[in-house]
């Protein structure tokens, strides 16, 4: 039942270097992170998502090459396609020119024409158009929910059957989803955002979204690895009470009444079975409240995470 709640974020896999924690253990030699090779990883991690059960796949434009390893597999299973709910994201660009040592890795821009050239290359990059596209990681600082040229084409792709939404980061993830609710005739119906043990604060405006009829996916529920690997002593510990962490943190997320998708940014296999295996495990709001962190002091740090 959990694993159908389940989705699998490609993030990690598509490109060699990312934010997440413990990569040269996970992955290897960062000169063995070749096209072919993370592509076969890929595929490795799709096929073992579609045996478990999980049926949501998220990718985005600036995940490296990740749309396209996911419509490579696609290619390869037609018959799967009607069975999964596909999410992708546009808004970033991908600029690290599969270099480990790339001095920027990704480039935001939430303009028209960034959607115009990028809606055409993620339906290229899949093979047929995702279900739902999102609008990458909105912050208060970004133009697109008062840019009307914007949601007049975003209204436009709804209208074509796809799911818009957006992704949010960072310290006010609560005030950009407010305001996106908010706006008259908005095209949103999916919303994509950081909860975890470390910060939840976005809890009472993802609650109001999901009472709005939008389906709410929640990401880095281990913190970018940080919760994957994380000891368990002290407070944490005691919240876990025996469980492993990695699964505790999975549990608390699936326990949210409100979170209708929870990814998994599982980089190998075993990683993935060990979140599918996880359970559903309420925590208090008390509890949530000792085991955050502040979340200016959360972002701050994330922002600081080198490219592995």
């Amino acid at each position: 039942m959990n694993a159908a709640r389940l989705g699998l974020g490609l993030a990690a896999v598509g490109r060699p270097a990312y934010i997440t924690t413990a990569r040269d253990a996970d992955l290897g030699d960062p000169a063995g992170r070749s096209v072919e090779a993370m592509r076969r990883r890929a595929h490795e991690l799709l096929d073992e998502a579609w045996a478990l059960g999980i049926r949501y796949v998220d990718a985005a434009r600036s995940y490296g090459r990740a749309e396209e390893f996911l419509g490579d597999w696609l290619r390869a299973h037609p018959e799967r396609r009607a069975e999964l709910t596909i999410g992708s994201k546009w808004g970033y660009a991908y600029v690290g020119g599969w270099r480990m040592d790339a001095a920027v890795h990704e480039r935001k821009e939430h303009s028209v024409a960034m959607f115009d050239r990028q809606w055409p290359e993620t339906t290229a990059a899949l093979g047929s158009a995702p279900d739902f596209f999102l609008i990458h990681s909105v912050t208060p600082d970004s133009t697109a929910l008062a840019d009307g040229a914007l949601l007049d084409r975003l209204r436009s792709l709804r209208a074509d059957g796809v799911r818009v939404g957006l992704s949010t980061s960072g310290p006010h993830q609560a005030d950009v989803i407010e305001t996106a609710l908010a706006i008259d005739d908005g095209p949103f119906s999916v919303v994509q955002s950081t909860w975890n043990l470390r910060e939840s604060s976005v809890a009472g405006a993802l609650a109001a979204a999901h009472d709005a009829g939008w389906t709410v996916v929640v990401k880095e529920v281990l913190a970018n690895g940080e919760l994957a690997g994380a000891a368990g002593d002290d407070e944490l510990g005691r919240a876990a009470s025996g469980i492993d962490v990695d699964a505790f943190a999975i549990g608390a997320a699936l326990a949210q009444p409100w979170a209708d998708i929870v990814l998994s940014g599982a980089t190998t296999v075993e990683h993935l079975r060990r979140g599918s295996g996880a359970r559903a495990l309420p925590v208090d709001d008390e509890r949530l409240a000792r085991l955050a962190i502040d979340p200016p002091a959360y972002w701050r740090a994330r922002s600081e995470r080198p490219w592995r």
